[in-house]
């Protein structure tokens, strides 16, 4: 497993390695962690998660994860440091660190599809899952985000859901939900389904009690221990939305209710279920009567704030909300895989097996429903239906390699073994990429394009392949270099554009997507979509000097959609305000203007009626 994961390694580092040198952090989160780690490493107390450069004005941005994930990437930038230099040194560690969490992942798959299937299986999943692309993109290089840990955490949680060893399995399930929730609660209700399946076993078999008893143990003191080293200051407080107070009580009261089940341990199947489901209405209620705040959405936002953003965020939609071309790559394998599952609890319902069987498909079934809530679900969703659909595979593949000579008391035995030999081949490559899922990415091509959704409002938003390019110019670092020809300096930019800007410039910005930090979001929307005399009272109260805009980005579909008349729209037809300055950039390659526009805000000028500013001539 080891070697297959050096090989994944080293394709992967050498195909992306024109990402890895331009430093192509494609998501907000991923650049976001990079700020961190800096910050960290410059000084920036261990404690303190404050993101200084984004509304430095009011103070910094309250960010809501933790330390844990800043580890591996602080280690590899100090080991390659020394002989690189510090900016190579980060280049390759943002490459490389995606990758390590990778083998975890590997190995949970492996110990799972070997305990399960058949002790030999465990490469045929290691393929399943190179074809899991949801589930690849989180270990891409460069993807330093934490949810490919959380992932591999999810995956060593299947592998002790599976370890007929009850104690090990018990503490593997424990430790893995209690560092999945250590980094963020992305993955609580997957805990929380494997600590109910846990349950569930023992109230079907009570001499699985060692399992709940080493689970409710390490979940709870794992979880105090994770709290204790990796909460940041802004988590000591009753907030729902990480590992705060309130859930390491959560985890603490279930860890000890599980406990106290397991020394109690009655003999009778009934009584164990009434104790467990009374150890469940303990913890429902008492959430309630303790935390009433945290019984609606955990990120606790205002109904403007999910309104005007956090309902738009794409990855937060059902995965029947969008075109069918992306729906349906992300679901096929899901589907195999508890078809897989299900099919192979059916065989094992005779052998020892069973029990671990009914869990992971259980589990399965729980993470592709999860689909039907956020289109999130879907890296975990593929990455648990590869047990299902290794099991399906041993049985097909077998089958079609023992084909000989079919039909040859009809077509005679010439014809039947050239038969046999076209079944074999095609069947066997046929049925891999059927029960692999890998069907469904080549299948692509041919797929209805669609659309993801209709704006909010009557708009024209611009056509789907100009707003990706824009989305791809204005963070390219070969443009954004270009604003540190100017001093350092606030620019009031697009909330998706923030944390990009910040970790490529040397500027600060007033806004990211974190939802923490409803005002500065809220003022940004504000600002771009209300009438243009509104907008230089909101840049002067975050202390703007600049105003930074990337014509149809994705972000600024909404602004259209939303303020037809408003200050952004505006600017897009070339009423511009004589308070706005224009300021002229170098041009990166000559003749080929910048993606973005930028202007100095005038806050000594009076409002007077805007200017219509022509339109750039084409050079001779």
């Amino acid at each position: 497993m080891a070697l297959f994961w050096l090989i994944v390694t080293a394709w992967f580092l050498f195909d992306r390695q024109g990402n890895i040198y331009w430093l192509m952090l494609g998501d907000t989160d991923d650049n976001m962690r990079l700020m961190q780690v800096r910050a960290w490493m410059a000084g920036q107390g261990w404690y303190d998660l404050r993101q200084y450069r984004l509304d430095p004005a009011l103070g910094g941005f309250d960010i809501h994860w933790s330390r844990l994930v800043d580890l591996p990437i602080a280690g590899l930038i100090l080991a390659f440091k020394p002989f690189v230099g510090p900016v190579i040194a980060e280049k390759w560690a943002c490459g490389l660190a995606p990758l390590l969490p990778l083998a975890l992942a590997m190995a949970g798959l492996s110990l799972a599809v070997r305990r399960l299937v058949a002790p030999w299986a465990w490469p045929v999943a290691l393929v399943v899952l190179m074809g899991c692309t949801s589930t690849m993109s989180m270990y891409a290089p460069e993807r330093i985000d934490h949810h490919g840990w959380q992932l591999a955490f999810l995956a060593l949680t299947v592998a002790g859901l599976a370890d007929p060893r009850r104690a090990r399995g018990g503490a593997t399930v424990g430790i893995s939900s209690a560092l999945s929730l250590t980094i963020g609660l992305e993955m609580l209700p997957y805990c929380a389904m494997a600590g109910a399946i846990i349950a569930l076993r023992w109230i079907w078999d009570r001499e699985d009690v060692h399992r709940m008893q080493v689970y409710g143990l390490t979940l709870g003191g794992g979880s105090a221990l994770g709290f204790a080293l990796f909460a940041s200051n802004a988590n000591q407080v009753l907030r729902c939305d990480a590992l705060t107070p309130v859930w390491l009580s959560v985890m603490i009261a279930a860890g000890a209710l599980l406990f106290g089940l397991s020394l109690l341990n009655p003999a009778n199947r009934w009584v164990r279920l009434g104790l467990a489901a009374l150890a469940g209405a303990l913890i429902v209620v008492g959430f309630a009567a303790l935390f009433p705040q945290c019984l609606g959405r955990p990120e606790q936002v205002s109904d403007e704030l999910a309104n005007t953003w956090l309902n738009n965020v794409r990855e937060a939609r059902p995965i029947y909300k969008h075109a069918f071309k992306t729906a349906f790559p992300m679901a096929v394998l899901p589907v195999i895989g508890v078809l897989g599952a299900l099919f192979a609890t059916w065989r094992a319902r005779r052998s020892d097996k069973l029990v671990g069987w009914a869990a992971v498909a259980l589990f399965t079934l729980f993470a592709s429903a999860m689909l039907l809530w956020q289109v999130r679900a879907a890296p975990a969703a593929q990455l648990l239906a590869v047990p299902g659909s290794v099991a399906l595979l041993v049985v097909a593949v077998p089958w079609f390699l023992g084909i000989r000579e079919p039909f040859a008391r009809w077509i005679g035995a010439v014809p039947a073994r050239i038969l046999g030999i076209f079944l074999r081949i095609f069947g066997t490559v046929g049925a891999f990429l059927l029960l692999s899922g890998l069907w469904a990415g080549l299948a692509i091509p041919f797929l209805p394009a669609g659309s993801n959704s209709a704006p909010a409002k009557p708009g024209k938003p611009a056509p789907p392949d100009k707003v990706t390019a824009a989305n791809n110019a204005c963070a390219r670092m070969s443009n954004l270099r270009v604003l540190n020809d100017l001093p350092a300096a606030t620019l009031f930019t697009h909330v998706d554009l923030g944390p990009r800007l910040i970790t490529v410039t040397h500027h600060s910005a007033i806004a990211g997507p974190y939802h923490r930090n409803g005002r500065a979001i809220l003022d940004v929307h504000h600002a771009f979509t209300w009438a243009t005399p509104n907008f230089r009272p909101i840049a002067a109260a975050h202390h703007a000097q600049y105003l930074l805009i990337c014509p149809d980005m994705s972000e600024t579909t909404l602004y259209r959609a939303r303020g037809p008349n408003g200050f952004y729209a505006q600017l897009i037809k070339g009423q511009v305000p004589a308070w706005l300055e224009p300021v002229t950039l170098r041009e990166v390659q000559p003749g080929k203007p910048l993606p973005f526009k930028l202007w100095r805000i005038r806050y000594d000028l009076p409002d007077v009626p805007v200017k219509v500013e022509a339109a750039a001539k084409p050079a001779k």
